[in-house]
C-alpha cells in the first residue's frame, strides 16, 4: 500500500452509485458494518482505514487536507470520479474537506457526529503527550464512556471490548498524527462554500460533538439539515444502526447531485430550497493602541514574520498562553509581545535547519544554564508537545549537570518533575 493511498474495502454491485464512508479516529471501517447490508442495495460503498488503524499500514498524515488527499488519489486508482460521502468524527472532516476542495466530485454528504472544529488545539496536543508518554491504553479504556451512553455500554458488553481493542491496537504514532490534524482544523469561516445538500447527524447524548457543533454546521452549510438520534451519544452508527441507516438512505436517495451546475454548484435533485447562505462575520479591528499609533500588528511584518510566528507560537506553547499572554498586553507591554513573535518565533523557531525537537533541546539548555525557572517550565510543556518524551528531557538535564552545574540541574529537574506529571497524567 502506497503512502499516498488508504486501506479500503469495497461492497456492493460495480455498476451502482459509489458511496464512500469514514470512519471516527480510534476506530475502522468495522464502525459501518451494520449500515452495509441495506447500504449495497443502493450503491457500491467503499469504505477506508485511517493510516495505522485496523492494520492499515502505519504512515502517518498530519493534517486533515492530507488525509482528504489519500483518499482522493485511492478514488483515482479505482477509477471513481463523483461519489456521496457520510464520514463520522474525523471521518465528518475529511468529508467537508472534500466538499470545500474537489466540490465538482462530491454528490451529496452525511457528517455524523462532526463538527466545523473540534475542540482545542491545546487539548489535542495535551492528548498527544498523554499518549507518547502512557501509551494508548488509557484513551482505550476510556473510549467506551464518550462513545456509548451508560445503558448501551452496560447491556453491551462484546461492543465496548471491540471499541477498546479497536484503540488499543491502533499505531500510536498515527493517532498521535490524528489528533495534530485535529488540533489545526478549522472550517467555520468556510462552511458557506459548501454545495452540496448535507445531512448533519448527532446523537442527543454525545459529549464529543454536542448538539450545539451540530447546529453551527448546520447555520453554517446554505443546505443542510440536522437529524438528532434521542438516547445515542458518539459512535451513531453502532449505538443506533437502523436509525442512522435510514437517515442516510433517506438523504442519499433524495439529494444526489447527477450533474454540476453553473459554476461549480450543482442544483440537488428532490432537496429543499437551501437556505439563505451566511455572510461571514467583518474583519476584527485594530485594538485601540494600534490605532493611536497608526500602526497594527500586520503593518509591522510585512514580511509574514508575524503570522509566520503567532502560529508557531501557539503551535508549540499552546493558544491557553499565548491567549493569556495577548490580552495582558498593554501600550507598555504590546510592543514586547510583538517582538517576541515576529523575532523569536517567526525568524528564529521558523528557520528550517533544525527540527523543533531539536530546538527544545537547545532551548532547555540554555534556560538550565540561566536558571530561567518560569521559562523552564513553559519551555518543558512545549518539549513535550514538540515530540520529546520524559525520559529524553531527562538525558538532556542530566547532560546539564556537568556543563552548567549540578546546583543548575537539581532545581531544573524540580520544576520539570512537576510539569512532566501534570502534563502526562492521564484524565479519570
Amino acid at each position: 500500500m502506497s503512502e499516498k493511498t488508504l486501506q479500503h474495502r469495497i461492497d456492493g454491485p460495480d455498476d451502482a452509485p459509489v458511496l464512500v464512508l469514514g470512519a471516527s479516529l480510534g476506530t475502522t471501517w468495522h464502525m459501518w458494518d451494520r449500515q452495509i447490508p441495506e447500504l449495497i442495495r443502493h450503491w457500491r460503498v467503499i469504505r477506508f482505514d485511517l493510516p495505522g488503524h485496523g492494520g492499515s499500514p502505519a504512515h502517518a498524515a498530519s493534517s486533515v487536507a492530507e488525509l482528504a488527499d489519500r483518499l482522493v488519489n485511492t478514488l483515482d486508482l479505482l477509477g471513481v470520479e463523483r461519489f456521496g460521502y457520510a464520514g463520522c468524527n474525523i471521518g465528518g472532516a475529511i468529508g467537508l474537506q472534500l466538499a470545500l476542495t474537489r466540490p465538482h466530485r462530491v454528490t451529496s454528504l452525511a457528517l455524523v457526529s462532526s463538527s466545523p472544529r473540534y475542540g482545542t488545539a491545546d487539548a489535542w496536543r495535551q492528548r498527544g503527550v498523554v499518549i507518547r508518554t502512557n501509551g494508548l491504553d488509557p484513551i482505550a479504556r476510556t473510549a467506551p464512556e464518550h462513545w456509548f451512553t451508560t445503558g448501551f455500554a452496560g447491556a453491551q458488553p462484546a461492543i465496548v471490548e471491540w471499541a477498546v481493542q479497536m484503540v488499543r491496537t491502533t499505531d500510536p504514532g498515527c493517532y498521535i498524527a490524528a489528533c495534530e490534524a485535529l488540533a489545526s482544523y478549522d472550517v467555520r469561516s468556510s462552511l458557506g462554500r459548501v454545495g452540496v445538500p448535507t445531512l448533519v447527524v448527532v446523537g442527543s447524548e454525545d459529549q464529543v460533538t454536542p448538539t450545539t457543533d451540530a447546529r453551527s454546521l448546520v447555520a453554517g452549510i446554505p443546505d443542510a439539515s440536522l437529524a438528532l438520534v434521542p438516547g445515542t451519544s458518539h459512535l451513531a452508527p453502532v449505538e443506533q444502526p437502523s436509525a442512522v441507516t435510514e437517515l442516510l438512505i433517506r438523504h442519499f436517495t433524495t439529494a444526489w447531485h447527477d450533474k454540476p451546475g453553473p459554476a461549480g454548484q450543482q442544483p440537488a435533485l428532490g432537496a429543499a430550497a437551501p437556505k439563505a447562505q451566511i455572510a461571514p462575520p467583518p474583519p476584527p479591528t485594530a485594538p485601540p493602541a494600534a490605532i493611536e499609533s497608526g500602526l497594527t500588528k500586520h503593518d509591522t511584518a510585512h514580511d509574514g514574520t508575524y503570522e509566520a510566528g503567532i502560529k508557531i507560537r501557539r503551535e508549540v506553547l499552546g493558544d491557553a498562553h499565548v491567549d493569556r499572554a495577548e490580552a495582558a498586553a498593554d501600550d507598555f507591554t504590546g510592543d514586547f509581545q510583538d517582538f517576541l513573535t515576529r523575532y523569536a518565533w517567526g525568524e528564529t523557531w521558523s528557520r528550517p535547519g533544525l527540527d523543533r525537537r531539536t530546538r527544545s533541546i537547545i532551548t532547555l539548555t540554555a534556560l538550565v544554564a540561566r536558571s530561567h525557572h518560569d521559562e523552564l517550565a513553559l519551555h518543558t510543556r512545549a518539549a513535550l508537545r514538540n515530540g520529546l518524551t520524559p525520559a529524553e528531557i531527562k538525558e538532556v538535564l542530566m547532560h546539564t549537570a556537568i556543563y552548567c552545574g549540578v546546583p543548575a540541574a537539581n532545581s531544573a529537574f524540580a520544576v520539570a518533575q512537576r510539569v512532566i506529571k501534570e502534563e502526562t497524567t492521564p484524565e479519570v
